[in-house]
């Protein structure tokens, strides 16, 4: 049984970049990249696996900035209730 083909959303009035292994269409080009280093992993080239690396580190930094964002207002979120709680009661 093969895995199906996640639905792809490209805008219409943009070129997408498509893999060139599967075919698979992507927004950009650095979802290319990760998409190429994670399904196609063991034929990069050395300038498709530095993309590859580049695109990683990028989200890797874009998740931890948003974990680090979700913790912040969550605890925000808490104070502020207790304080709230503390004015009331």
């Amino acid at each position: 049984m093969t895995e199906p083909t996640p639905e792809t959303d490209v805008p219409a009035d943009e070129t997408p970049a498509v893999c060139d292994r599967c075919g698979q269409p992507f927004a950009d080009e650095t979802h290319l990249a990760l998409h190429r280093g994670l399904d196609h992993g063991d034929a990069l080239s050395e300038a498709e696996r530095a993309a590859y690396e580049t695109a990683l580190e990028e989200e890797v930094a874009a998740l931890r900035r948003f974990r680090l964002l979700a913790l912040a207002a969550l605890v925000a979120i808490y104070f502020g209730f207790l304080m709230t709680y503390a004015v009331v009661t």
